[in-house]
């Protein structure tokens, strides 16, 4: 695939997409919305795809909304179409990136900030570089927060710190997003895209079915009691049992062996 503002790749099951807007710090502006939509959507359906790995080019993972451009449309007096009105681009990332069936990894190499922290927050799993910072930099604009960051971040701090960082703006370090629980590990920056796609081959080389049902079971387990999230793991359970995975599972156990799983 060749977008105008985002690189991506294929390579042992891993699709790596790269925010490309580096002189704007991959501000969410140009066809970058359009091109990380269409990308996370066509990984979703691609057979050879096992994981997403999410990063940005040059120094910043994503610096948020392009302010410079609304600053631009707000002098020339431009409306949104009304699609951006009630059904935003930058709704249906967030929604894709939770409905993909595939794991999502946020590599953060740098700023993440605005929506650019959200979009991290949307992914399943962060890593961080030790040059990586988060603010939830909406206020500081007189603006709220969008791309899902209210949801999202008191379901990780918890509703006190969240209420914190979305009223001050405040910036955070890796080692205080890690210490949070913002992001699962911090590396230094020449390890940060090897770190993540070690992960990603790890989780690659797992059996697809069992992974993609349990990422639906956690996201669904959030907003359900205890009894719909149980009935939900014996649904699930059911489905994998039939799959060949399953059935290789067995066997690598009895031989004492590991298991190569093919994602069927």
């Amino acid at each position: 695939m060749t977008y105008k503002c985002l690189l991506y790749s294929v390579e042992d099951r891993i699709a790596t997409l790269t925010l490309n807007r580096p002189e704007r710090l991959n501000a969410l502006g140009d066809t970058l919305r359009d091109d990380l939509y269409d990308a996370v959507t066509k990984s979703a359906a691609d057979p050879n795809v096992g994981v997403l790995v999410i990063t940005g080019a040059g120094r910043g993972f994503c610096s948020g909304g392009d302010v410079k451009a609304m600053s631009e449309r707000d002098q020339s007096g431009e409306a949104p179409p009304p699609s951006e009105r009630w059904a935003p681009i930058r709704d249906r990332i967030i929604l894709a990136l939770r409905n993909c069936p595939k794991p999502v990894i946020a590599a953060v190499n740098g700023a993440a900030a605005g929506a650019g922290m959200n979009l991290a927050l949307a992914c399943d799993i962060r890593i961080a570089s030790t040059a990586a910072k988060f603010s939830q930099a909406f206020v500081k604009r007189g603006l709220h927060p969008d791309w899902g960051g209210t949801w999202f971040l008191p379901r990780i701090v918890g509703t006190a710190k969240a209420f914190e960082l979305i009223f001050t703006g405040e910036t955070i370090d890796a080692a205080e997003a890690l210490r949070l629980g913002i992001v699962n590990a911090v590396v230094a920056p020449e390890e940060l895209m090897a770190e993540a796609c070690k992960l990603a081959r790890k989780i690659a080389a797992g059996p697809a079915v069992a992974i993609q049902l349990a990422k639906r079971a956690i996201h669904h387990s959030q907003d359900v009691d205890l009894r719909a999230g149980l009935e939900f793991e014996t649904f699930a359970q059911g489905i994998c049992r039939d799959t060949e995975d399953a059935k290789e599972g067995v066997r690598a156990f009895v031989e004492k062996r590991s298991p190569v799983f093919r994602g069927r």
